[in-house]
This record gives structure tokens, sequence and C-alpha cells, in this order.
């Protein structure tokens, strides 16, 4: 038997899990699944802002050939002039990667950085693919712990106690994925000072920075300091609701001095796949400097406001269900009760949900969660939709009793 490499032994992705695969197993027998396990807005009916695909469009016949291996320049100007803006001093478009969606430079970012056994303070829960491009780089991801209790923020003192030798790097995902938390300046102070006084690398995941919600107060991590070396991730696939066209950038900044050797590993990273889609890169100036549309859609009166806030109330109205209401990016992660309903398995919870209702969720165990007590939903769909998808849920839980229909393992063999 021809075997996979080893390296993937500890490499998990459910939102595209065994799940999913049953999901797509329904669809093949006829029927429609409501699809809430990734944040996907076209979908949903949401398109990207009318300039950025004229300016793709428009750009075709120059877009032919192999870029820089960074990137277009006016795009890059276009990011390097953004973060300025926002007040990260020090960036030169030489410090700016554009890449094949933010996951692409995920794994280049981690990679570039690990030698085998060193370790990554990730935050529990999280977005998975943190976790797989650590692992999948020989090192071990150490999960700190978010505390649910404190609106989902970063627990310092479980980061502190987790500090080895081993210690690389550590990430901050804010807005946050799966919990929708928006971190506060002055606890993103603390985890820059952390950083600093342990020379660890913040790896600042950045997606969602335009999805907020309540006027809530937001500032990019390498605001903090000129000395800490930051990395920050960010692109058009939630804030400019382009996910297909895979369009993202990771920028340096802090001492970039003493992590020359460092830089030259993401330099050959980048250089070793050619380019990153040329096409798509023409959509990236259009979008930064032209009309804020998401703005309209978080307000008061926007969709994506109102959606969240329907699900939200929907959702805590189920007895046995708690959330914290999210302040950014468009997902909740829910706590139910598993006394109540007899949950030892969340895999199993979902999967049920998804046979008798066929609504498509993803487990709290899939973003690195210690308890099968969470799930998260994806509040994309339009409130008709969103509302009686919730209603199902309500359903489905008045006699729920943790019935497993298939168990995790029987899942997996059976695909």
């Amino acid at each position: 038997m021809i075997q996979r490499s080893t390296r993937l032994d500890a490499v998990h992705y459910e939102l595209c899990g065994p799940i999913y695969e049953k999901a797509k197993e329904l669809e093949l027998e006829g029927h429609r699944i409501t699809k809430l396990n990734i944040g996907n807005p076209a979908p949903f009916g949401f398109d990207a802002p009318g300039v950025v695909t004229e300016s793709i469009i428009n750009n075709l016949r120059h877009a032919q050939g192999y870029s820089d291996h960074k990137g277009i320049l006016p795009a890059r100007e276009a990011i390097r002039d953004y973060y300025a803006a926002k007040g990260i001093a020090g960036i030169h478009t030489d410090d700016i990667s554009i890449g094949n969606g933010v996951s692409e430079l995920i794994l280049q970012a981690v990679q570039a950085l690990l030698n085998n056994g060193d370790e990554v303070l990730v935050p529990s829960p999280d977005y998975p693919l943190w976790t797989a491009a650590v692992r999948f780089s020989g090192g071990k991801a150490v999960h700190y712990l978010c505390d649910e209790a404190s609106d989902w923020n970063p627990d310092l003192n479980d980061i502190k106690s987790k500090i080895t030798s081993r210690t690389k790097a550590i990430v901050v995902i804010n807005p946050n994925n799966p919990t929708g938390a928006v971190y506060a300046p002055e606890l993103l102070q603390e985890l820059v000072e952390l950083a600093a006084a342990h020379n660890l690398v913040l790896f600042s995941d950045e997606i969602y920075d335009k999805i907020l919600y309540d006027e809530v107060e937001y500032r990019s991590t390498a605001t903090f300091s000129d000395e800490v070396l930051t990395v920050t991730f960010s692109g058009l696939s939630k804030n400019y609701l382009a996910a297909g066209f895979r369009a993202g950038w990771m920028l340096v900044s802090g001492n970039k001095a003493k992590a020359r050797s460092y830089i030259d590993g993401l330099n050959t990273m980048a250089s070793l796949r050619v380019c990153s889609n040329v096409p798509a890169q023409y959509g990236i100036q259009a979008a930064l400097e032209g009309y804020q549309e998401m703005q309209d859609l978080v307000s008061p009166t926007g969709r994506l406001r109102q959606q969240r806030d329907i699900c939200y109330e929907k959702l805590t109205a189920i007895p046995g269900i708690t959330c914290v209401k999210p302040k950014g990016a468009f997902y909740l992660f829910p706590k139910i009760d598993v006394k109540k309903y007899a949950i030892a398995d969340d895999q199993a919870f979902v999967l049920d949900f998804l046979q008798e209702q066929h609504v498509l969720l993803v487990q709290g165990s899939g973003f690195n969660w210690h308890q099968p007590d969470h799930f998260r939903i994806v509040y994309l769909p339009e409130l008709q939709e969103l509302s009686q998808t919730m209603d199902k849920l309500a359903l489905f839980l008045q006699h729920y009793k943790g019935t497993g229909i298939a168990a995790p393992r029987q899942l997996t063999e059976s695909l």
C-alpha cells in the first residue's frame, strides 16, 4: 500500500472533515443542505465590491504572466499605505507578500520559522489551520486558553505558564474565529509585552479587521511595538466578501534587523511557488482604496449586524444554550448543556443534527476546544433562512438525548 506522510497524522481540518463528507453524501441523495460550516459569503448572496471585480477584469490582459514572487507593486503599495495609516511604522513594499489566500501564507510563515520540536502558542479555541500548520511543520502547537467567562479573551496567566525554551511564536486571532471576540487595546499591549520579554514572533491573524460591531474599539497588533517582530495577515476573502479570489497578504514589521534569517526564509518560501494568482492581485488596490461597503453591512441596519442579532437571540432562547455575543467576524460559538442533552461527543451531536435537519455545523473540538460542549454557527444566510435554521435547531433539541446515530469512528471508516 502507498501510505500518506506521517506528518499528516496529527493534522486535521474539520471544517471540511468527515461531517462535511457526510453532507456531500446527503446532497447526492437529493437533500438540500444548509452549510453553516465555513465562512464562504458567495453562496449566501454576498458579492465582492464592483470596483474589485471591475479592476480584475480590466487588468486581465496584464495578468497573463508571472508577477514578482511577492506580488504586483501597486497592490503591495496599497497594502503598505493601509497599514501605515493604522500606525504601523517603517513599512516597505518588500515587507509585504501576496499569497493565494491567507491560508497559504500561514503555512509559509510557520514552515519558514520552525524546526522539529519547536513550540507555538495557539489559542483554544482556534482557527484550526494554525494548529495544523504548526504540526505539519514539525512543531508542537501548545494551546492557551481563551476564557469564555471573560468574553473569550486570552488568559494571560495560562499563556505565561506555557512558555518554554522551545517556544518560538504566539498566534493572536483578532477579531477571533470562531468566537467573534475583539480584543481590547490594553490586552493586546500585554500580549505584545509578553512576546517582547520572551523574544517571540507574533503572528497576528486579522482577516476580519473590518467586520466589527457595536462601535467596538479595534487596533492592529503591530501598532503596539516597533521592536517585536510581528507578521500580520489579511486579505480579500472576508472583509471584501471575495473568498474565491484567493488574494491574501502578510506584512512583516517590528525589528526586522534581528530577523534577517527568518525573512530570508520567507522570501525563499514565496519564490518556491513562483507567484500567487495574478488576476486577483489586481483587485487589492481597488479594494483597499475604494468605498468600504463592509461598513454598511455591519451598521445597526446592515445585513450582517441584523443576522448576528437574530441568530444570537434565537440561539440563547433555546433551553440549555448560552453564547457570548460576538463583536466581530461572522460566527457564534455557543455552549450547549451536555448534561441536559446527554452529549458525550460533539462530533456525534453535529452529525445527528445534520442527518435529521440537513444543517451542517462544526463541532467545537474541530477548533481544538477541549470539551464536547460547543459548536460553531456561521450566520451568513439571509434573515429568514437563518431564523428558520435556528428553529430547526430548537426543534431538534426538544427531543435530543445524545442518540449518537453514527459514532465518529464508524463515520470515518465508512468514508
